[in-house]
C-alpha cells in the first residue's frame, strides 16, 4: 500500500467553515485541574472544569493557524480579524461572573501595527448585555480594547497568533496556590456563535482518502484539549476504518481527591466530570459517524498522582517509573485497592458506551510488571512481598541467572498478573447490559526482551491464553523502527505457541514516531510493518497514534495491487534464443546552455530494461504456449518473472553467486532485515539496483567472514537474519535472481503467414518497478 507524509494542500478539494467554528476551539490549562471542550452543536461549545486551587485558571483558546490537524485536513492560517465580529450567547456557572474582578477575559496574543509582540485583556463583560451569567456578548475586532472599562490600548487586529477566554473558579487569587475550600467544579456554554464581517468563512481541507481498512489509535492524554468531533473528522477524512481504539490515557480522566495533604486519584474510581463530558460526546460522534471505539484502560498511573501504596517497586523500594516526563508508574496487580480502582475505571467508560447502541469492547493495555533501566524487577511493593516476594532472594537485576525459587516468584507474579486481567473482565461481564468484547495488549520487545528471558514468566502468564479473552493483540514497535526483523518474526511464533490465539482473533498496532525528524524513516517502517501483518493474516491493524499521524501528515493511500494481484511469480515459459535483445534506459534530461554547455540531470536512480523476446519463437508449439501466456497474464495487466540472458548473477553478470558477491549492509546491534541490492561499478559512484524477484534457492548470505544459514528470506528480496549482526559487521549476499515484467502492450500481433515465412513475430516486455 502507498503512503505519502504530506507537508501541505496541493490541489486536494477544500471546503468552508465559519470562522470560530465550535469544533476548533481547544482548551487548556496547569495540572492538577482539568477541563474539556466538546461541540453541542453547529454553533455552539460546552467547557468543563474542575478545580482544586486558588491560583487554577484555564482557557478557552482559538488559534490563529491549525496545527493540530492533518496537513490536508487544517484550515487555513488567517491572522488578520480586522473587520472581524464574533457574537454569542455565554451561559455559565460555578465559575467567576463576567463582572466580578478576575472574571472572563478575552487575552489576545500578537503584534502591534509596529510589529511589536503584543497582548491585549479585553473584559468580556464590557462587551455584553444580559446577567454577569447569561448574555449576549459581541466583539468587533476593529473597535476592542483592552482595561478594566475598555478605556486601555487599541486591539490591533491585523495580526494575531491566538486568543484565550480565561475560565476562573470563586476564589481565584493569581498569587496563592492554596487549595480550595472544596473542590470546584464550572461550566460554560457559547452558543448561536456567528461570525460577520471580513473573512467571516475559513477555508479548511475537505479530503476524503479512500477507505484503505488500517484502524485508528487516539489518546485522550493526547486530545484533551480538542474537541471529540475534530478527531472524528480526521479518522474520516483519512481513510481510517470504522474500528479504532482509544486510549483513555494515564494522566486526564480520573477525579482526584485531597489525602494526608496531597491529590491523588479517587480511589473509587470516579471519573472528573470533564473527562466524562468529553468521552459521552465522543461516543455519541462515533454513533453518528459509524466508527466503533474499543476502549483502552492500562494499569498505568500519573506517579504524582499514584496513592504511594498502590506503586509497583524494586527491591530498594523504589517506585517503578517510566521515562515519560513527567513519569507514569504501574500499579502493582497485589494491591486489592489498585484491583479495586481499575475494574471501577473500566466499568464507568463502557458504562459511557452503553449509553449509545456501540459494541462494547475494551482493552486492557500492557498489563506488566515493571523492570527499572537497571534491570531491577519491581514486584516487592509490600503486597506484593506479602504475597510472594519473601520466599527468595530479591531479583536486583533480571539480566543475571536466577535460581529456582526466583523463578517460582516471577511465576507467582505472572499468576497475580493474569487474575488481574480476569478479574477486571469477569467484573465487565457481571456489570455490563449486553456482552462485551475484552482484549489483551502486549508488548513483544519488553515481555521477550533477549537480555531478560526469563521475564516471560512474571509477563506472559498462562493465565493470558486463549479461549480466556476475546483477543489478542500486539505492538513492537521498538523492534519495528529499528529494523529488528528476526526478533517480530520469532515473536509472532511465540506468542502463537504460548498464547494460541487464532490469527482472526489477533490484532496489531503499528507505530509510533515520538520526534518528527524520524518520520521520513520510521514512517516507512509502520507502513511495511502494517502490510506484513495482512500478510501474516492479521484480523486488523491500527495505526498508533493521531497526533503523529496529523504531525507528520502521514497518509495511507491504497494502489490497485491492493485489490488485485498484479503479480503472477510464474517464469516466461519459453527460451529466450539468440537474437532476443535486452536494452538498459535511463531517463536524463539535458538543456543546453547559450554557450553551449551542458546541464544534465538523471531522473531515475536505476536502469528500467525492456526485452524483445519474439525471435525466440520457433515452433508452432511455442507460439501457442506463448498465445496461451499471454491471456492468462491478460496482456499487460499482470507481471511475471523472466530470466536476463545478460545479467542474472550477483556475481559478475552470470557467475555461480557466493555469500561474499554484493554488501547489503551493516550491523548496528539491533537490525536484522536487509535488502538484496547489485552494485555496477565502484565506490561513491556505483549505481544500486534492487533484487525483488532472488532465486530462493541461490541465495546464499555471510554475517562478518563467515556464511551462514540462520536467516529467512522474504518477499520483495529480503533477508531477514534470526540474530542481528553486531555493530559494523558486514552482511553480505549472493544470488541469482530473475527480473519482474510485463507485456508492453495489450495487444499481440502474431500471422501465421508471416510466421510460416520464418518471419518472428514482435513480442516487447517492460520491466516493472516494484514497491518495496
Amino acid at each position: 500500500m502507498a503512503f505519502w507524509l504530506a507537508k501541505e494542500r496541493n490541489g486536494q478539494d477544500s471546503d468552508f467553515i465559519q470562522r470560530f467554528d465550535p469544533r476548533f476551539w481547544t482548551v487548556d490549562f496547569p495540572r492538577p485541574m482539568l477541563a474539556s471542550v466538546v461541540s453541542t452543536g453547529p454553533d455552539a461549545l460546552r467547557v468543563e472544569c474542575e478545580f482544586h486551587h486558588h491560583d487554577a485558571l484555564a482557557g478557552l483558546i482559538w488559534w490563529s493557524e491549525d496545527t493540530l490537524d492533518h496537513p490536508l485536513l487544517a484550515y487555513r492560517t488567517l491572522r488578520d480579524y480586522a473587520h472581524a465580529e464574533l457574537r454569542f450567547r455565554w451561559r455559565s456557572a460555578g465559575l467567576i461572573p463576567l463582572d466580578e474582578v478576575h472574571g472572563p477575559t478575552l487575552t489576545i496574543e500578537g503584534r502591534d501595527a509596529a510589529g511589536a509582540p503584543r497582548s491585549w485583556f479585553v473584559r468580556l463583560w464590557n462587551y455584553a448585555i444580559g446577567t454577569p451569567e447569561d448574555a449576549r456578548i459581541v466583539l468587533p475586532f476593529s473597535a476592542l480594547a483592552d482595561g478594566w472599562a475598555a478605556d486601555g490600548a487599541p486591539v490591533h487586529p491585523a495580526d494575531i497568533d491566538r486568543m484565550f477566554v480565561s475560565l476562573a473558579p470563586p476564589g481565584y487569587d493569581p498569587a496563592s496556590h492554596a487549595r480550595l475550600p472544596a473542590r470546584a467544579n464550572g461550566w460554560v456554554e457559547l452558543s448561536e456563535m456567528r461570525c460577520d464581517g471580513q473573512d467571516a468563512m475559513l477555508e479548511i481541507g475537505d479530503v476524503l482518502v479512500p477507505h484503505h481498512g488500517t484502524g485508528m489509535c487516539t489518546a485522550y492524554d493526547d486530545s484533551y484539549n480538542q474537541t471529540p468531533e475534530r478527531l472524528v473528522r480526521a479518522m474520516r477524512g483519512l481513510g481510517y476504518a470504522a474500528r479504532f481504539v482509544h486510549y483513555v490515557g494515564m494522566s486526564h480522566h480520573y477525579r482526584l481527591e485531597w489525602v494526608d495533604g496531597a491529590l491523588e486519584a479517587n480511589a473509587a474510581g470516579e471519573l472528573a466530570a470533564p473527562a466524562v463530558n468529553w468521552h459521552r460526546s465522543l461516543f455519541a460522534a462515533c454513533e453518528r459517524a459509524g466508527f466503533e471505539p474499543m476502549v483502552s484502560v492500562s494499569v498505568e498511573l500519573l506517579a504524582q498522582d499514584c496513592p504511594p501504596g498502590w506503586m509497583q517497586r524494586a527491591p530498594d523500594g523504589a517506585p517503578a517509573l517510566t521515562g515519560w516526563e513527567p513519569p507514569s508508574t504501574l500499579l502493582s496487580p497485589c494491591v486489592p485497592e489498585a484491583r479495586a480502582f481499575l475494574r471501577a475505571t473500566a466499568q464507568a467508560f463502557m458504562a459511557l458506551v452503553a449509553e449509545t447502541d456501540l459494541p462494547l469492547r475494551l482493552q486492557l493495555g500492557e498489563p506488566w510488571w515493571w523492570v527499572n533501566p537497571d534491570g531491577a524487577i519491581c514486584l516487592y511493593d509490600s503486597a506484593a512481598r506479602a504475597a510472594f516476594s519473601d520466599a527468595a532472594a530479591p531479583i536486583t537485576d533480571m539480566r543475571a541467572p536466577l535460581s529456582e525459587l526466583q523463578q517460582a516468584v516471577l511465576d507467582q507474579a505472572g499468576e497475580a498478573l493474569a487474575a488481574l486481567a480476569e478479574g477486571i473482565q469477569d467484573a465487565l461481564r457481571a456489570a455490563m447490559p449486553r456482552e462485551i468484547e475484552v482484549w489483551l495488549l502486549l508488548f513483544t520487545p519488553t515481555i521477550l526482551d533477549p537480555a531478560m528471558p526469563g521475564l516471560r514468566r512474571a509477563n506472559l502468564p498462562g493465565g493470558f491464553a486463549h479461549p480466556r479473552f476475546d483477543g489478542l493483540q500486539l505492538e513492537d514497535y521498538d523492534w519495528l523502527t529499528a529494523g529488528g526483523e528476526g526478533r517480530r518474526t520469532a515473536a509472532y511464533a511465540f506468542m502463537d505457541e504460548q498464547l494460541g490465539y487464532p490469527p482472526n482473533r489477533q490484532e496489531y498496532l503499528a507505530g509510533f514516531v515520538r520526534y518528527a525528524a524520524d518520520a521520513p524513516a520510521f514512517w516507512r517502517a509502520i507502513d511495511a510493518g502494517l502490510a506484513e501483518a495482512e500478510r501474516r493474516g492479521t484480523v486488523r491493524s491500527y495505526v498508533w497514534a493521531l497526533p503523529q499521524v496529523a504531525r507528520d501528515g502521514y497518509t495511507r493511500i491504497p494502489t490497485p495491487e491492493d485489490e488485485m494481484q498484479a503479480f503472477d511469480d510464474v517464469l516466461y515459459p519459453l527460451a529466450l534464443g539468440r537474437d532476443a535483445a535486452v536494452s538498459p534506459e535511463f531517463r536524463t534530461t539535458i538543456a543546453a546552455t547559450a554557450s553551449g554547455h551542458e546541464r544534465r540531470n538523471t531522473q531515475w536512480a536505476d536502469a528500467r530494461l525492456s526485452f524483445e523476446v519474439g525471435p525466440g519463437i520457433r515452433s508452432e508449439e511455442e507460439r501457442h504456449t506463448l498465445l496461451a501466456f499471454f491471456r492468462a497474464r491478460r496482456g499487460a495487466a499482470r507481471g511475471f518473472r523472466i530470466a536476463d540472458p545478460f545479467d542474472c548473477s550477483s556475481r559478475a553478470m552470470v557467475g555461480m553467486p557466493t555469500p561474499f558477491d554484493q554488501l547489503i549492509g551493516t550491523g548496528d546491534g539491533s537490525r536484522t532485515r536487509f535488502a538484496l541490492v547489485k552494485r555496477y561499478g565502484d565506490g561513491a559512484e556505483a549505481q544500486e539496483r534492487r533484487i525483488t524477484r532472488p532465486r530462493a534457492p541461490t541465495v546464499r548470505v555471510a554475517v562478518g567472514i563467515e556464511e551462514t544459514s540462520d536467516f529467512t528470506l522474504e518477499d520483495g528480496g529480503w533477508i531477514v537474519l534470526a540474530t542481528p549482526p553486531v555493530a559494523g559487521e558486514e552482511v553480505r549476499a549472493g544470488f541469482a535472481f530473475d527480473v519482474p515484467v510485463r507485456f508492453a502492450s495489450d495487444r499481440l500481433d502474431i500471422s501465421g503467414a508471416a510466421f510460416a515465412a520464418g518471419e518472428a513475430p514482435s513480442v516487447p516486455l517492460v520491466e516493472i518497478r516494484e514497491a518495496v
